[in-house]
């Protein structure tokens, strides 16, 4: 969420995915930019910085200039429920130097957003398509929108047929991680890398303004200390399922995690 949380993303993604000897790494990357949307260049910047897939969600059209880069680079996806012929894809398997593959796919809920193909529907369809064991190693899914039973319904269709189904867009770390009972890790959402000195990432004054009524100004980002936030899954390498789910904060003002 804006320019101080990513220049931190960028600085530390390497000795992260060190430290927790991670095969993959995910970064959600819609708010990058000054809190709307991402450009290419930052993409590209977050991509060499360790990521190994880029997701996003109701801000990814946000600039204008990532729709050409989002063609010709896979690896940023875009929601997967979006309308037939939009650009970009929703989906991609990437392959790290152990030959393990990795499925992540990008939805965009139905419920208080706007209006896109129906999350099941697409949910189905991509499981049908994706096998786990047969097409990928471990199948992750980032699930974008607001209402939490929405999401947590979602976990459950998944269940069994993913390795992870984490949630994205509100900002705020939930604290329902946990394994479904057949075998998938699930939480509600796992929260911004950003200041949470803020309203979802941005001052409070202007924001508590909209809220009353009372024009303060344009939204701006905060810029103070962020916290990253996130969450590792472990699998199991014969099944793909997840075998632990453990939330990642550190920095800033929410309650560190070791």
């Amino acid at each position: 969420m804006g320019r101080s949380a990513r220049q931190q993303v960028i600085a530390d993604l390497a000795a992260l995915k060190q430290e927790f000897s991670a095969d993959f790494m995910i970064v959600n990357v819609e708010n990058s930019a000054g809190g709307f949307g991402v450009t290419p260049d930052i993409a590209d910047a977050v991509l060499a910085a360790g990521a190994d897939v880029l997701t996003t969600g109701n801000h990814v059209w946000d600039k204008r200039e990532i729709v050409n880069y989002i063609m010709k680079e896979d690896r940023l996806l875009r929601p997967y429920n979006m309308v037939e012929a939009t650009p970009g894809n929703g989906h991609i398997i990437v392959e790290n130097d152990k030959g393990q593959r990795l499925a992540v796919a990008n939805f965009i809920t139905n419920l208080f957003m706007a209006e896109n193909d129906n999350v099941f529907t697409s949910l189905d369809q991509f499981l049908g398509k994706v096998r786990l064991g047969r097409d990928a190693d471990a199948i992750f899914i980032d699930i974008h929108g607001e209402a939490t039973s929405e999401k947590t319904a979602i976990g459950f269709a998944a269940d069994g047929k993913a390795s992870a189904v984490i949630g994205t867009h509100t900002h705020i770390p939930t604290a329902d991680h946990r394994i479904l009972p057949q075998g998938t890790a699930y939480q509600t959402d796992t929260g911004m890398c950003g200041d949470y000195v803020s309203i979802i990432g941005m001052q409070p004054e202007a924001a508590v303004g909209r809220f009353r009524g009372i024009p303060q100004g344009r939204l701006e980002v905060a810029k103070g200390e962020p916290t990253l936030a996130g969450v590792i899954i472990d699998t199991d390498d014969a099944t793909g399922l997840a075998t632990a789910i453990t939330p990642f904060r550190r920095g800033g003002a929410l309650s560190q995690t070791s």
